[in-house]
C-alpha cells in the first residue's frame, strides 16, 4: 500500500516515476486509513545512501496491506560523512532523538561497509548497540541486514562470524527449513536470494543460542533466521533488497579498483548471476580495460545500459512476500496493542503464539 511523502526525500520522487504509488503527506492525513510508521537506521557509505532508500522503500511499499507506510530515515552520527551525504542526511533525516519521541511500530537496520577486522572495533558498534537496546523494548519488530545481522547475533547471543577466506558473492538457491513460521507462510519452498559478504555466521551455532533458522543455502549458509522469541529480530545474512542491476554495479567498483591498482587480481563474475551473453559482453569489455591500463589510459565506459536488459531478478517476489508477511505481523500485534481489550490472554513475549505453532 502506500508510501507517504513526508519528508521530501527524493527517493519519493524516484519511486514515484517508477510507477510506484506515493501519497503526499496532506492528502494522506485526509485518508481513513491505518498508518504504520517504520524506520530505517542506513548505516551504508555515502555512494550507496539513496540506493539503499530506495531498495527498502520498495519492498514496504509493495507490502500488501491496508494501511499507509511512514518511512522514519536516520543515520549514526558517528559514522564520517562527506559534504554531499552529510548534506542529504541533515536536509532529510530524523534525528534518533526524534525517532524515540514519537515511537515506531517496526524497524530495519541496514548492512554496512566493514573497516575494521572485529566488529566491536567498526565505527557504527555504539551507536547500533545503543539503537537496539532501545529497540528491545520499544519496537515490535526489527528486521537486520548483513553485517549488522552478524553484529547484533553477536552481542545479544554471543555467535561471532567467521571469515571465509573469500568473498561470498553472487545469486544462490535456498530452501525453507521452518515452512510452518508465519514469516515464511506462502512463499515458495527454493527460492533464489543474493549474497555479498567476506564473513558468515555458523548454523548450528545460531540454533544453539536458540534462534531459529527459516530459510538456508547448501552453499551460502543461512539466509534467514530469528530470535528466541521468533519475532523481535528478523536476521538476513542474504541482500533480498538488492536489485537487480546492484551485484553488477558492485562489480563495476571492483573493476575500478582494480584499474587504479587498489584490487591486485582481476574481479570475478558473481556466481550464478550473469548469463552467457553477459559474461561475453564484460569478457570483451576486460581486452580493453587490459590494453588501455596497459598504455596508461583512462578506463573506457562501463557497457551497463547495454547490460540492464539482460539481466536477471530471481528473488523479487520472494522478498516482497516475506517483506509482506512481516509487516503483516507487525500490523497484527501494534494493532492488537492498541487495542487492549483485545489483548487478553495474549502472551507479550510471544503475540503471535509462534511459540505453540513451532513445537517439533
Amino acid at each position: 500500500m502506500p508510501l507517504v511523502n513526508h519528508t521530501g526525500l527524493p527517493t519519493f520522487t524516484r519511486l514515484a516515476g517508477e510507477g510506484q504509488d506515493i501519497l503526499a503527506a496532506d492528502y494522506a492525513r485526509q485518508q481513513d486509513i491505518r498508518e504504520l510508521h517504520i524506520g530505517l537506521l542506513n548505516i551504508m557509505p555515502d555512494g550507496a545512501l539513496a540506493a539503499t532508500e530506495r531498495q527498502f522503500f520498495r519492498l514496504i511499499g509493495n507490502a500488501n496491506l491496508i494501511a499507509q507506510f511512514h518511512m522514519h530515515v536516520f543515520t549514526l552520527d558517528s559514522l564520517p560523512r562527506g559534504a554531499q551525504a552529510q548534506a542529504h542526511i541533515d536536509q532529510y533525516y530524523e534525528t534518533f532523538a526524534a525517532i524515540k519521541a514519537q515511537g515506531l511500530d517496526a524497524l530495519i537496520i541496514t548492512g554496512a561497509a566493514p573497516v575494521a577486522p572485529q566488529l566491536e572495533d567498526e565505527p557504527f558498534w555504539p551507536g547500533l548497540m545503543e539503537v537496539v537496546a532501545w529497540a528491545q523494548q520499544h519496537v515490535t519488530s526489527t528486521l537486520c541486514s548483513c553485517l549488522t545481522s552478524h553484529a547484533i547475533v553477536q552481542h545479544l547471543y554471543g555467535v561471532r562470524r567467521k571469515p571465509l577466506g573469500y568473498k561470498r558473492w553472487g545469486v544462490y538457491p535456498h530452501r525453507l527449513t521452518l515452512p510452518q513460521h508465519p514469516l515464511v507462510s506462502n512463499m515458495n519452498s527454493h527460492f533464489d536470494a543474493p549474497h555479498s559478504r567476506f564473513n558468515e555466521v555458523d548454523t548450528d551455532e545460531l540454533r544453539a543460542a536458540g534462534l531459529h533458522i527459516l530459510a538456508e543455502s547448501c552453499e551460502a549458509g543461512m539466509h534467514l533466521a530469528v530470535s528466541p522469541d521468533c519475532f523481535r529480530f528478523v536476521f538476513f545474512q542474504g541482500h533480498p533488497e538488492y536489485d537487480g542491476v546492484s551485484l553488477l554495479k558492485e562489480y563495476r567498483r571492483e573493476l575500478a579498483l582494480w584499474y587504479v591498482g587498489e584490487r591486485t587480481d582481476y574481479p570475478p563474475f558473481p556466481e550464478n548471476y550473469l548469463r552467457p551473453q553477459v559474461k561475453a559482453i564484460l569478457n570483451e569489455y576486460r581486452l580493453r580495460l587490459e590494453h588501455l591500463r596497459d598504455q596508461g589510459g583512462e578506463s573506457p565506459v562501463f557497457p551497463e545500459a547495454l547490460l540492464l536488459p539482460l539481466l536477471p531478478n530471481t528473488w523479487r517476489d520472494t522478498a516482497k512476500s516475506l517483506v509482506s508477511n512481516w509487516i503483516g505481523k507487525v500490523y497484527q500485534v501494534t494493532h492488537s496493542e492498541r487495542h487492549l481489550p483485545f489483548m487478553a490472554g495474549i502472551d507479550p513475549d510471544d503475540p503471535l503464539g509462534m511459540r505453540s505453532a513451532l513445537q517439533f
